[in-house]
């Protein structure tokens, strides 16, 4: 008897559907099952206002996570820095694939870096996070909110897309987005995490399913469970932690970057005043290296955060 094949739920831009397919024939590998990809319409992709204005975390999510719910499809693949931080009920990380690069970085024209930009000059970006950032390393820059997907934000930049408008003569992207759609030769420089911190759970994919396949013992189950990088899972839930007990979503001016080694877990964190002025940054490390602990690390950054006044510097809760 033939096996229906598993599901697999996506956004429909070409970022989502290269990153999803990539996903999908992985598990797929490791599970001898056939798959099929579902495409689903959310919010964020529909609406095109700035996302702190159309509620910001989840805008990406609450589309598929409904799909998952109802059946219509049987994993969903996000980028986990669209991921709410609140569990969803019924629903479980059931795989989150080995990260990759979790750096930020910068298409300019001409092949400037942040440092040879000209004052003056016009960085595009959506984020805070983002933002808040170049004006801390930049102040002397105009920075300007966009929206849209990978290839109109680079043609918003002079001379990388031809028959494009070309108005600013710079973008910040995510290297992972550039990287799985093949576009890394528009970069033209790494921005260190010294100067901008990634968002909490850049570079790394959460794939999604229902509570209840992943616990069976099921191909699906064992397919996720081989996909799992447990490297991965430990450092995007430290920074999830901190993120969670911040009450921060995805458009809070807040970066994070946990690392595993030899000595532990390590991580650091940045909130940021939204216009940049002021950045308070904090590290620190735990030497077990479990997701509990990654956990309590993440909580044990976010109060000393706090306590520091960091709810001051941006919308946060005070304790």
């Amino acid at each position: 008897m033939a096996h229906s094949p598993v599901l697999i739920g996506t956004r429909g831009s070409a970022l989502a559907v290269t990153q999803t397919t990539t996903v999908a024939e992985a598990l797929a590998a490791l599970g001898g099952f056939e798959i099929d990809l579902v495409r689903v319409r959310t919010e964020g992709d529909v609406n095109r206002a700035a996302l702190s204005q159309i509620g910001g975390t989840g805008v990406f999510v609450a589309a598929l996570r409904e799909s998952l719910l109802r059946g219509d499809c049987d994993v969903a693949v996000h980028s986990l820095k669209d991921l709410p931080t609140a569990p969803a009920d019924g629903l479980v990380l059931g795989a989150i694939p080995e990260r990759v690069d979790v750096r930020d970085v910068l298409c300019a024209r001409d092949g400037l870096t942040l440092a040879q930009l000209p004052a003056g000059a016009k960085i595009g970006t959506g984020s805070p996070r983002r933002a808040a950032q170049l004006r801390a390393a930049r102040p002397d820059l105009e920075i300007v909110d966009i929206r849209g997907n990978v290839d109109t934000r680079l043609g918003r930049v002079a001379g990388l897309v031809e028959g494009a408008p070309g108005d600013l003569d710079a973008v910040v992207l995510a290297a992972a987005g550039l990287a799985r759609l093949g576009r890394l030769n528009m970069v033209s420089e790494y921005i260190d995490p010294a100067v901008m911190l990634p968002a909490p759970g850049q570079g790394a994919l959460a794939v999604e399913c229902r509570a209840a396949d992943a616990g069976d013992d099921g191909q699906l189950a064992k397919a996720l469970a081989a996909y799992d990088h447990p490297d991965s899972r430990l450092t995007v839930a430290a920074e999830r932690a901190m993120l969670g007990r911040l009450e921060a979503g995805c458009t809070a001016p807040v970066g994070a970057l946990a690392r595993v080694g030899s000595d532990g877990i390590t991580l650091e964190a940045v909130v940021c005043s939204d216009d940049g002025t002021r950045l308070m940054r904090r590290t620190a490390v735990t030497a077990e290296r479990t997701e509990d602990a990654a956990r309590a690390l993440g909580r044990q950054v976010a109060e000393e955060l706090l306590a520091a006044g960091a709810g001051q510097l941006t919308d946060l809760p005070a304790s």
